[in-house]
């Protein structure tokens, strides 16, 4: 594969029929030129013959695809993710939801402050400047906003929204965190990954971003990825004091 891009995006996908085409659409209109790779976890929706559908037609150089056989997890999904943009020499990565709760005119704004103000991993940030959450029930903007909190308490990291999802690595970021180690699969791999990073000696920005919940398609989120968040936070602690976020 001819590579010409710096920058990747990752989006993992289950049954995102209604909005996949938009968003790759989206991603593509950009000005900054950014390949697209979908992880797909075998969505029964047909999610995946809409992507192959616009590489065929359109986006053969920009967008790709990596098809797995079940529901394995967003943690896993992103890993793949990192190994196969690693691997195609991609310099910045990122981490974007399929549902558009994540603005794609976003997205060259956290490029920026890897590419020019100098953070190794820059963070879409609901919270760092209020709580830019739109169309959530109250109860789960307390949910997720104290979540947030609890976890900056219990790691110390100076990062207000810890469990975004909205993010861009520089390579060497990803090439240097054990991504054979990570623990977690759900939403508390957003954590694991930030506090690795933070452990490791990388500098961490927050870009203050407006977050919609979606219009199209079912939420994935339940109450046991936030219980995984939770008590995977104090695991982390204690990895921590075991030595696990050593530069080897």
């Amino acid at each position: 594969m001819m590579q010409t891009a710096d920058s990747i995006v990752i989006i993992p996908t289950y049954n995102e029929r209604e909005n996949i085409e938009n968003i790759v659409r989206a991603v593509m209109a950009l000005e900054h030129g950014f390949h697209i790779l979908v992880i797909d976890d075998g969505s029964p929706d047909g999610t995946a013959d809409i992507v192959k559908g616009l590489m065929k037609q359109e986006f053969a150089e920009r967008l790709f695809l990596l098809e797995r056989s079940g529901k394995l997890g967003l943690g896993t999904a992103y890993i793949a993710g990192f190994r196969w943009a690693l691997e195609h020499g991609y310099d910045y990565i990122f981490e974007m939801d399929a549902d558009f709760s994540h603005n794609p005119a976003d997205l060259p704004r956290l490029y920026k402050a890897c590419a020019e103000e100098g953070a190794d991993l820059s963070i879409g940030s609901r919270y760092v400047s209020g709580v830019n959450v739109v169309n959530w029930p109250i109860g789960r903007i307390l949910m997720s906003y104290f979540a947030s909190v609890y976890v900056r308490i219990v790691t110390g990291m100076p990062i207000h929204d810890t469990t975004a999802g909205f993010v861009c690595y520089r390579r060497k970021v990803l090439e240097t965190i054990d991504l054979e180690a990570v623990r977690f699969k759900g939403y508390a791999f957003q954590i694991e990954m930030k506090y690795s990073a933070y452990k490791l000696g990388f500098k961490l920005k927050e870009v203050s971003v407006i977050f919609v919940n979606r219009v199209l398609g079912t939420s994935k989120m339940n109450t046991s990825i936030f219980g995984e968040a939770l008590f995977g936070v104090l695991q982390l602690r204690i990895d921590a004091w075991k030595g696990k976020f050593k530069r080897s």
